[in-house]
């Protein structure tokens, strides 16, 4: 991690943050951000949801002379962060279509002043020519853009008006610039540098762990919303974000919810503005409230306390579904995002694609995104560390709390199939992309080379459909072992870790898939044995060890209570029994059982000891 160099500036930076913000010192890559800007140079920051993004160009505001400009796409988001430094004691303001002339006239009269110092617009009224030549006249403490992956057309937000913030450069050029976001991949990254033009900016990635997060997925099975009314009723009185595919939805399932006495709001872009403020309102201040919604409520809102995150449907994108699960928990204490998905998910987000206006070019990069999602949701890898490497993170270990972790699901050896799909990418010298590479695994490709058609890799994958071998260069990908260059937009698959790799290839480390159709012994049905685990009858506990199984349940549940979570997310059923059967008396005997990992070993083992030496 990048430590600046200590200096006047950093000192009172730190006195800024400790006097106006109430916290001890920087944590992560904050201070890193922060220098640069208070040096004069631009910046590029991608730091995770409640990672204090914010703090890295409010501070600086504070200190550099001049006025800190804060682009930002939403009202809503605009607001919260004004009334938040208001409360703070910050001279703060924004200048929206809410803004009254009258209101406007005093703004601008109190920045000539110099009493104000941010000021937030958005990029439509940023570029507002009369806009810029009053900004003109006005000096600048540094430009933010926040939220800056809608600049990128390989994002998951794509706004056609971020294109325009690169006009800043050139018309502010002696004022510092930072992007910020909290889910870039690096495709998208190089397109912020590019269109905003930071090239030779410093660039700052935080490490993108939520270890207060226990992420779960689940097929979708049965009609309408059952299990979704279900998974919020064994939350009770918890603050919850429900994301819904259609405005429709939002209200159907809102009124479902209220039905069964949860207080439950919908939210979408199709609501009176003025009903959409009140409803938001009603749900930051609520103790216990659930917002049903569309994509168009959540960025940037910031209650602490949402406990979970649904998506009754599912977005099209790692990204979207990062900043989207990462409503919850920001106060750092335990939280849940749930995923409800099926094949006509993914088919109706396909079908999406397809028919946007973009370039084709865009719709491939949109349609492999979209495919990587879904291998994440059916995959047999901690979903935490999929998401953590798909952002290029390295060195992920699993978090131990997500659903795989707890009960890893059946699945396949398919180590044999990833040394072959290494081998194949190896010897084709990484010029090609995972398509190419999979057509010369089946050997279907056309119009082959003598020279490609002699490697031994060539046509010995063919026990694998299409599909599947997408399905696992998907995997591979998660686990780090293979990378996707962007190429200017036409990926190119390489090795990844290299000592990754060497343990693939000497049996040292198991590559498994989710049971597919086509898989050996998959029983015909993609993710069966998970069905079984969740849909089988309770479990026969013997009568010797009833008594510890259901001491290890009590446990259970007073550390449910004390953490606010279901009981689940600590320990399912089966690794309760497993235990109470067990008995074991040391911390390595512990570990050994089924859904107990090393962070839950840590952070409950000795508890769990005790337990069992008691009954």
């Amino acid at each position: 991690m990048y430590v600046p160099p200590e200096s006047p500036e950093l000192d009172r930076a730190r006195d800024v943050l400790r006097r106006t913000f109430g916290h001890a010192d920087f944590r992560g890559l904050q201070a890193g951000v922060i220098h640069e800007l208070l040096t004069g140079h631009s910046a590029m920051a991608v730091l995770p949801t409640g990672g204090g993004k914010s703090l890295c160009y409010q501070i600086p505001s504070l200190i550099r002379p001049g006025l800190g400009l804060v682009i930002s796409p939403l009202i809503a988001l605009m607001a919260d962060q004004v009334q938040g430094l208001r409360q703070a004691g910050v001279a703060a303001e924004r200048l929206d279509s809410n803004i009254s002339m009258d209101e406007r006239s005093d703004i601008w009269r109190r920045i000539d002043a110099g009493e104000v110092d941010l000021l937030y617009l958005s990029p439509e009224g940023l570029m507002q020519p009369w806009m810029l030549d009053r900004l003109s006249r006005t000096p600048l403490a540094l430009i933010a853009v926040d939220e800056a992956h809608c600049v990128s057309q390989w994002g998951h937000d794509f706004r056609p008006e971020y294109r325009m913030l690169g006009r800043l450069a050139e018309l502010f050029p002696d004022a510092p610039r930072l992007a910020v976001t909290a889910t870039a991949d690096a495709r998208t990254r190089d397109d912020i540098r590019a269109e905003l033009r930071l090239q030779g900016a410093a660039e700052f990635v935080d490490s993108f762990a939520r270890p207060e997060l226990a992420l779960s997925a689940e097929r979708k099975r049965g009609k309408g919303h059952d299990r979704v009314v279900e998974l919020v009723l064994e939350r009770p009185g918890r603050s919850g974000v429900i994301y819904a595919g259609s405005r429709d939805g939002t209200e159907k399932l809102a009124e479902r919810l209220n039905a069964e006495g949860v207080p439950a709001l919908a939210y979408h872009a199709g609501l009176d503005k003025a009903v959409r403020a009140r409803r938001l309102e009603d749900f930051l201040e609520a103790d216990a409230a659930v917002m049903v919604a569309t994509i168009a409520f959540g960025m940037g809102v910031d209650k602490p306390d949402v406990r979970y995150v649904i998506h009754a449907d599912p977005p099209a994108a790692i990204e979207a579904y990062w900043q989207e699960v990462g409503r919850a928990g920001r106060d750092g204490q335990p939280a849940e995002g749930i995923t409800l998905y099926g094949s006509a998910d993914m088919a109706w987000a396909a079908r999406r694609i397809e028919t946007r206006e973009a370039p084709d070019e865009v719709k491939q990069v949109q349609s492999r995104k979209l495919r990587q999602f879904y291998a994440m949701l059916e995959g047999v890898t901690c979903r935490a560390a999929a998401v953590r490497r798909y952002f290029g993170e390295e060195g992920v270990g699993h978090c131990g709390v997500c659903d795989i972790c707890v009960s890893p699901p059946t699945g396949i050896d398919a180590t044999q199939a990833a040394q072959k799909a290494l081998s194949a990418v190896h010897r084709l010298g990484g010029r090609l992309g995972r398509g190419r590479v999979i057509e010369h695994l089946m050997g279907k490709t056309k119009d082959v080379t003598p020279q490609e058609a002699q490697l031994p890799t060539f046509g010995i994958g063919r026990e694998f459909s299409q599909p599947t071998w997408r399905d696992l260069f998907d995997t591979l990908i998660f686990e780090g072992l293979l990378r996707e260059d962007p190429n200017d937009g036409r990926p190119l698959i390489g090795l990844g870790d290299v000592e990754g790799v060497r343990q693939v290839y000497r049996n040292e480390r198991k590559v498994a898939l989710r049971q597919t159709t086509d898989a050996p012994d998959s029983g015909g049905r993609a993710g069966g044995g998970m069905r079984k685990r969740r849909e089988g009858r309770a479990l026969t506990i013997p009568a010797e060890n009833q008594l510890l199984f259901e001491a290890l349940r009590s446990w259970r549940k007073e550390q449910a209570q004390l953490q606010h979570v279901p009981p689940y997310v600590i320990f399912h059923d089966a690794t309760l029994a497993e235990i109470a059967a067990a008995r074991p008396a040391t911390l390595a005997a512990l570990g050994k059982a089924g859904g107990v990992g090393q962070g839950k070993l840590d952070r409950y083992g000795e508890a769990v000891l005790k337990v069992v030496r008691e009954n």
